[in-house]
């Protein structure tokens, strides 16, 4: 107990250089250029805003090449002559057109530089096209590393897939490669193999019988689609379609499956899809990509939040792979794939960070969501087991927010433990449906919107008409968890929070045992639970189920 308190102690006295050190500690000891390159905000960047691509290519899955060309049409924030896009480096830049000559490029590690002829005017639209080929890099573990997956289904056909999160799109097409700037609407061009199709996102707008044995799909995207979310599924799929009536009114259903999957598929969508959009706008609001209706598709990985056309690899069982990550039995109650990448649509793909550093607003509402999914299937108390059952996956190794400017997120944290701090904070608000009302708020505040962590924070703190600004920083910022310190003196009790955060204030529900519990307000200072006299170190009790948050009872 003492050396649990001298800790304790130790992490409060270190104050503001706790952040610091922290910091240090979840990161690489140096970044290089080529991070800021990639993660950072340049002029070069900033002097255009991305308002339509159009990406043509097409793939030869026996050579594992691509080929084609990307479109930039685009709007002029600043005067510039020169410009930054983004194409890995073994992916060869064959030429940039300009109102149809060849202008030209340097590059520097994954980043291209484009010199214009002359300036190009603030407010002007104007727009260049890039050629490029190659070899994309093979993703090793998809989607947990990025790049493209080549595999094979079982008759062998090519099965091919794209999954990039986090290394970035230009893994595989060249593209303003950062997510500050979501391109306003997108056409999808790709050419296969006669006998293949190809299925991307937005809504199939022809296909094309080409020379040479190939076929082209064009696929349309009319909302706004952040890089990673860009996909190319190839394989030899079978379609089959369904609606749901939903708050924006018919919602289309589309399934791109293989072969030997289809009656499987007919059975698993059939029972998860409707249920999680019924969910899902119920507590989020309406589904955010009406105009590009909603997909599922067969994928050699196990799944990515490809916006308005989810990628699927759960083998057709419930819970994660056939395990119930919570081990509380409700999660294998459903499909973790179907629930947790569609709740992508509302947090990662209507809603998108600025920066991956930020990364938890996708990832902490979209665990969140498998606990509301079950709440709304099983009941408020499934729901909140659900959720303390996520703890167990939690590391408190590190802070959740990464290091801004160099395209490194933080901590996985982000995903169980960001689940249980919302969780904390509805209890904090004490009041379900306002609750309720605070997560729809956040989807329509933001919606088809990139921003930043803080915003999401001051969002919250606003409109639930309460500071909630040291409870997220606590929780997002540091590795430590908040810790209540319960003490007696003269048979009073005396609580206070030894937090990293200054001047930390949080109610926690406490209550005499079999009692009822009541919201408590405490700070860092020591100070005499009134609310609840006649406490003991045997009778009192802290709402430790709730609350995620570390007691310390002397």
């Amino acid at each position: 107990m003492r050396k649990e308190k001298m800790l304790l102690s130790l992490l409060l006295l270190l104050g503001p250089l706790w952040p610091a050190a922290a910091q240090l500690l979840q990161t690489k000891s140096t970044f290089t250029r080529a991070d800021s390159l990639r993660g950072g905000q340049s002029a070069l960047r900033t002097c255009y805003d991305i308002n339509y691509y159009h990406l043509d290519v097409k793939l030869d899955p026996a050579k594992r090449f691509i080929s084609g060309s990307n479109l930039f049409r685009f709007t002029a924030t600043q005067d510039f002559t020169r410009l930054q896009f983004d194409l890995f480096a073994n992916l060869q830049v064959d030429k940039v057109l300009y109102k149809g000559k060849e202008v030209p490029f340097t590059r520097e590690a994954n980043a291209v530089f484009v010199r214009f002829p002359t300036a190009v005017q603030k407010g002007s639209r104007d727009e260049f096209t890039v050629h490029y080929s190659g070899n994309p890099t093979v993703a090793k573990k998809a989607p947990w590393d990025g790049g493209m997956v080549f595999a094979q289904d079982a008759a062998g056909k090519p099965w091919v897939a794209t999954a990039c999160q986090g290394v970035g799109a230009s893994i595989w097409w060249p593209t303003k490669d950062q997510q500050a700037d979501e391109v306003d609407s997108m056409l999808i061009s790709v050419s296969v193999p006669n006998g293949l199709k190809d299925v991307s996102n937005g809504r199939l707008r022809k296909t094309t019988k080409l020379k040479g044995g190939y076929t082209r799909f064009d696929w349309a995207v009319r909302n706004p689609i952040n890089n990673y979310d860009v996909a190319l599924n190839v394989g030899d799929y079978q379609h089959f379609f369904d609606s749901y009536t939903g708050e924006k009114g018919l919602l289309t259903l589309d399934y791109w499956v293989l072969p030997e999957n289809v009656a499987k598929a007919k059975k698993q969508f059939g029972d998860n899809v409707k249920p999680m959009l019924k969910s899902m706008e119920n507590w989020f609001g309406p589904y955010p990509f009406y105009q590009d209706g909603y997909k599922l598709v067969d994928a050699p990985h196990l799944g990515m939040e490809h916006q308005s056309a989810v990628a699927y690899g759960n083998k057709y069982q419930n819970g994660y792979l056939g395990k119930d990550r919570s081990n509380t039995g409700w999660g294998l109650k459903w499909d973790f794939i179907v629930i947790h990448e569609s709740g992508h649509e509302w947090f990662g793909n209507s809603i998108t960070t600025k920066d991956i550093a930020d990364m938890w607003v996708h990832e902490s509402f979209t665990c969140y969501s498998e606990a509301l999914f079950v709440e709304s299937q099983f009941g408020k108390t499934a729901g909140q087991e659900y959720i303390h059952g996520q703890r167990r996956h939690i590391q408190n190794d590190k802070p959740i927010i990464g290091p801004y400017g160099v395209n490194q997120e933080g901590s996985g944290d982000m995903y169980d433990k960001g689940s249980n701090m919302l969780n904390v904070i509805r209890t904090v608000i004490n009041d379900d449906a306002k609750w309720r009302q605070l997560l729809r708020g956040l989807s329509s505040t933001f919606y088809h919107q990139t921003v930043t962590g803080q915003q999401v924070i001051d969002y919250f703190s606003r409109e639930s008409g309460r500071d909630l600004s040291k409870i997220f920083d606590q929780y997002l910022r540091h590795p430590s968890l908040p810790t209540l310190e319960v003490r007696f003196e003269d048979g009073k009790p005396l609580a206070r929070w030894i937090a990293n955060v200054d001047k930390f204030d949080m109610p926690v529900r406490m209550r005499l045992k079999d009692g009822e519990y009541q919201l408590i307000p405490l700070t860092t200072k020591f100070e005499v639970i009134k609310q609840l006299p006649g406490a003991t170190r045997e009778n009192l009790e802290v709402d430790t189920f709730s609350y995620y948050i570390g007691v310390l009872v002397e």
